[in-house]
C-alpha cells in the first residue's frame, strides 16, 4: 500500500472525494445519470500556520471535515426533495427574510452545533452518568475508567446498528463500501476500474469509524490518568478533554494512514473491524459512482506510473 492523499465520505446516493485542496462530490440522480460537482476548500490548518502543528491539527482538521461534509452532503440531498412545488411555511418564510441569503450557512451551522452537543451528551456525558451508578460496587478508579469507556463503545455499536436499519443509511454504508474500496484500489497499485474496485477491500485505516474507536479508546487512556472528583467537574472534563483526546487520535490516525508496519496494522485491525458495521458491499452502479468522483479530483494513471510503474495500462486509458 502506498499512501495517494485522497479520502472521501458518502453522502445521499453519492461521493464525496477529495486530494489536496481540491474536492468533487459525485451523486447518482433520480434519473441514473451521474452528476459530478467539483469545488476547492482551504483548510484553516493551511490559512493558519500554527494550527498546523501536531496534537493541534487534528481538532481543527475534523471540524474542517465536518464543514465539508456538510456542504456535500446538502448538494446532494438538493437532487432528492420530495415535493418540489410545495409552498415553504410560514417559518420558513420568516427565516428566509431574518437571513437572506445566508439562510443555507445559518442552518448549516446550527446543524453542526447541535450535533455535536448531541455527540458529547450521547458519546461522552452519558457514559460517564451510567458508569457512575456502579461506584458504589466498584472502588477502583481504573476499573471505573474501563468500564465508561467499555458503556461508551457500546451506546455506539448500539447506535450505529440501530440507524442501519434506515434504508437510506444501508445505502449510504454501501457508498461509504465503495469510497473505501476506491482509494484501496489505487493504493494497492491497480488502475481505478469497475473490476479491480470491486474485488478491492471495502477496509481502509484512514476511515472515521476507526477514528472514532480510536478516540474511544484514548478516552480511557486519559481517564485512568486524569481523576476528578465530583460528578460534575467529572462530566466538565470530560468535554474540556475532547479536543485533547482528538488531538491524540488524529496523529495515530494519521501515522496509521501513512505505515504499513506490522505493529501499525495491528493497532488499525480494531478500528477496521469496526468499520464492518459501517460499511457494505456496494454494487456496481455505486462504484461507477465513486470513479466519477475519484477521477475529478486525481490522477490516478499518473499515480500508478510513479508508485507502480510494473503495473500494465488498462486497455484505453
Amino acid at each position: 500500500m502506498k499512501y495517494s492523499g485522497i479520502g472521501g465520505q458518502a453522502v445521499i446516493e453519492g461521493i464525496m472525494m477529495k486530494n489536496k485542496d481540491d474536492y468533487a462530490v459525485a451523486v447518482r440522480k433520480p434519473d441514473g445519470a451521474i452528476e459530478v460537482k467539483k469545488d476547492s476548500y482551504v483548510s484553516v490548518t493551511e490559512k493558519i500556520k500554527f494550527l498546523s502543528l501536531p496534537f493541534i491539527r487534528g481538532i481543527f482538521s475534523f471540524a474542517d471535515s465536518m464543514i465539508l461534509g456538510m456542504r456535500a452532503l446538502t448538494w446532494s440531498a438538493s437532487f432528492f426533495e420530495d415535493d418540489e412545488d410545495s409552498q415553504p411555511g410560514k417559518f420558513e418564510l420568516f427565516l428566509d427574510r431574518v437571513f437572506g441569503e445566508k439562510l443555507e450557512k445559518v442552518l448549516m451551522g446550527f446543524v453542526m452545533v447541535f450535533s455535536m452537543i448531541m455527540a458529547i451528551a450521547i458519546f461522552m456525558v452519558l457514559p460517564m452518568l451510567l458508569s457512575h451508578v456502579f461506584e458504589t460496587f466498584i472502588s477502583s478508579e481504573t476499573v471505573m475508567a474501563i468500564l465508561e469507556g467499555v458503556i461508551r463503545i457500546i451506546i455506539f455499536i448500539a447506535y450505529i446498528k440501530l440507524v442501519s436499519r434506515m434504508e437510506d443509511i444501508k445505502r449510504t454504508f454501501m457508498y461509504h463500501g465503495a469510497e473505501h474500496k476506491c482509494i484501496n484500489c489505487v493504493e494497492h497499485g491497480m488502475a481505478l476500474t469497475v473490476e479491480n474496485v470491486r474485488k478491492s477491500s471495502k477496509e481502509h485505516k484512514r476511515c472515521g469509524t476507526s477514528f472514532l474507536l480510536i478516540v474511544m479508546v484514548i478516552s480511557i487512556l486519559f481517564f485512568m490518568v486524569i481523576r476528578v472528583d465530583g460528578i460534575w467537574l467529572r462530566a466538565l472534563s470530560r468535554i474540556i478533554l475532547i479536543p485533547v483526546i482528538a488531538g491524540v487520535s488524529y496523529e495515530f490516525l494519521r501515522m496509521a494512514g501513512r505505515s504499513d508496519s506490522c505493529v501499525v496494522n495491528a493497532l488499525s485491525r480494531p478500528g477496521m473491524w469496526m468499520q464492518g458495521l459501517t460499511t457494505t458491499e456496494p454494487d456496481d452502479s455505486m462504484i461507477e459512482v465513486a470513479i466519477a468522483a475519484v477521477e475529478e479530483v486525481f490522477d490516478w494513471r499518473e499515480y500508478l506510473k510513479e508508485n507502480f510503474p510494473e503495473t500494465e495500462p488498462e486497455a484505453g486509458t
